[in-house]
């Protein structure tokens, strides 16, 4: 019988996948919540509103211009 050493790439690996596995599920708790108006009613919507979201906006923005290289992050 083998036994297998755990290298330095499997732990990469693993952390890897447990910070993948973090992302996807806020992910879906975001989609989730886009797909209830982030919990506001219509008639009910205010400035207030628009700027919390006008914010989550700019934080996915940094993320997104990191992660596909735009914005500020564009070569």
């Amino acid at each position: 019988m083998t036994t297998r050493r755990v290298t330095q790439n499997d732990k990469a690996l693993d952390a890897f996948m447990t910070a993948e596995f973090q992302i996807d599920a806020m992910l879906e708790r975001l989609k989730a919540l886009s797909d209830d108006h982030f919990e506001t009613h219509p008639d009910e919507i205010n400035w207030g509103d628009v700027g919390t979201l006008n914010h989550y906006a700019s934080l996915l923005r940094q993320i997104t211009d990191s992660a596909f290289k735009e914005g500020e992050h564009a070569a």
